[in-house]
């Protein structure tokens, strides 16, 4: 699901309702004058590096959704197994969750313009081995290195965005359209993947080529070159690096592969507790190293903590659901693959809408505040879809599910991403940005896997009456809820805490007036 410029920022101004702990002055500065308030203009170069970013965000977001539809017609023209058939997903969230945390520190430490443009062409190479591919094998393969450049192009991204924009309402307002682009792309992804498997499956895979190469040779012309990548005696930390890559590839391999081999099988209780092993191991190489891959006090953030928690939730369930009305729609109404895609279609609309307004709503309200709005409206969704039968109520069950939770996902993504990244230093941007990419990957992998086995544990594939079959889905619809509401708490909490954050402030110091709400919203407006 799946990640602006030249300008490399300090940022001073406190983001509201974040719970970052911000950099603040011993003495109160003077108050500034009103027209100093005003942000400044951006220039054609800004917005056309902007354009380039959410362009390489888009076609991540993309790839991980667009080829769901598509799935049954590979199975047919392939000849895949039902086993083989999920690595066309997994091998993708293999190479993106498993990876993500090395590609930003390789953006930190060789260069964010460096490792973007590379990870770039290697997206766009793999689109195209992989949509010309007839093997199983080598369309796996090709899958998994899709993931493995979205792994570097993500981080990398959101990095160049958060150091090119100050903290603040200009950077509110770059990211909530660079992270609106990262939410249309999944919500579209299906879309899309309807209209071109009706022609042939291989277009969900050949299409993302020709975008990748132009946003590559776009992001070769805007892109600075300023950016000098000095090491400084930093390290890659190779054994942090290898553990907790291994430990998260493994997760996510476990995770999708438990169903065949069973959730209490040898091999999967084994797998469980290596994991449990590299990740001991990657906590003690790093309390030691000189310079460790996660400095572990990055989590003393509370909103990093929490926005991490909250993208497991909100892209794990999100995925879920797509996962389980697709099959729904098209195994048990005999809906056509079109007809499914286009379902979803009103909540890429939302998307795209709310997009335009990202900036002031949090400005206004603040992110903590959005994302507790955005996952009522997600819990709100998926109480609605329970009611679902088997003859499919669009108007009054489906529509009203798929706004409410395309809704949440608006909301959440830019609230989200933003709280992710507010007070982290330069030096860490691509290592915060690499965690929240992490968390949407691996939190889509492992409920997606749960879900699975509940569907699969009531017998779904096994039965032929309809309504045992939905009998089957319905507690997978209500673990995906429980875990919507996992995320609700946690957007609680974090309200609660921007709440009690000026209490806890000693009375000398005080902190500079934010702009006004105004000011905030006439300067997006111009946009």
């Amino acid at each position: 699901m799946h990640s602006v410029g030249a300008l490399e920022s300090s940022s001073r101004t406190a983001t509201s309702g974040t719970g970052a702990s911000p950099r603040l002055p011993s003495v109160q500065p003077p108050a500034a004058p009103a027209h100093a308030a005003v942000a400044p203009r951006w220039s054609p170069r800004l917005w056309a590096i902007l354009i380039v970013l959410c362009g390489a965000l888009f076609l991540d977001a993309l790839d991980v959704s667009m080829v769901g539809v598509a799935l049954p017609a590979i199975r047919a023209d392939l000849g895949l197994t039902t086993s083989s058939l999920q690595w066309v997903v997994s091998g993708y969230v293999l190479g993106y969750g498993g990876l993500l945390l090395l590609g930003g520190r390789a953006a930190d430490l060789l260069g964010r313009r460096r490792v973007f443009l590379a990870a770039l062409a290697l997206f766009a190479v793999a689109s195209l081995f992989g949509g010309l591919v007839s093997s199983p094998a080598l369309l796996i393969g090709a899958r998994f290195i899709k993931g493995v450049a979205a792994a570097f192009t993500a981080p990398a991204g959101l990095s160049l965005l958060t150091t090119t924009f100050h903290e603040g309402p200009m950077r509110n307002r770059a990211i909530s359209i660079y992270s609106a682009f990262g939410a249309s792309g999944f919500s579209l992804g299906l879309v899309l993947s309807g209209l071109l498997t009706e022609v042939s499956w291989r277009w969900t895979l050949l299409v993302p080529a020709p975008v990748a190469l132009l946003t590559l040779a776009a992001a070769v012309r805007v892109l600075p070159r300023g950016e000098r990548a000095t090491r400084q005696g930093r390290r890659f930390d190779i054994p942090g690096a290898v553990t907790v890559t291994g430990a998260m590839l493994l997760l996510v391999y476990t995770v999708v592969s438990a169903q065949q081999a069973g959730w209490a099988s040898a091999r999967t209780i084994g797998s469980f507790a290596a994991i449990a092993a590299l990740l001991a191991g990657f906590v003690a190489i790093e309390r030691r190293s000189s310079d460790p891959l996660v400095p572990l006090g990055i989590f003393r953030s509370g909103a990093l903590t929490r926005a991490n928690i909250g993208a497991m939730t909100l892209f794990g369930s999100y995925v879920s659901f797509q996962f389980l009305v697709t099959q729904y729609l098209q195994s048990l109404a005999g809906w056509s693959a079109l007809s499914t895609a286009l379902a979803f279609l009103p909540a890429g609309v939302v998307v795209a809408v709310l997009s335009t307004r990202m900036s002031v709503i949090i400005g206004r309200f603040g992110p903590a505040r959005v994302t507790v709005l955005a996952f009522a409206n997600l819990v709100a969704g998926y109480v609605v879809f329970l009611r679902v039968g088997v003859s499919p109520d669009y108007p009054a069950v489906i529509l009203p599910a798929v706004v409410l939770i395309g809704i949440a996902f608006g909301l959440g993504f830019s609230a989200l991403s933003l709280a992710a990244t507010a007070g982290i230093p330069d030096q860490e941007q691509g290592l915060a940005a690499s965690l929240f990419q992490t968390s949407f990957q691996v939190g889509g992998a492992m409920v997606l896997a749960i879900v699975t086995a509940v569907v699969d544990a009531g017998g779904a594939s096994r039965i032929t009456s309809a309504q045992a079959t939905l009998g089957a889905y319905k507690p997978a619809l209500a673990v995906i809820t429980a875990v919507s509401a996992l995320g609700a708490l946690t957007a609680l909490s974090g309200l609660l805490s921007a709440r009690r954050q000026p209490a806890v402030q000693e009375a000398p110091v005080r902190v500079p007036a934010q702009e006004p709400v105004s000011v905030l919203a006439d300067d997006c407006a111009d946009a």
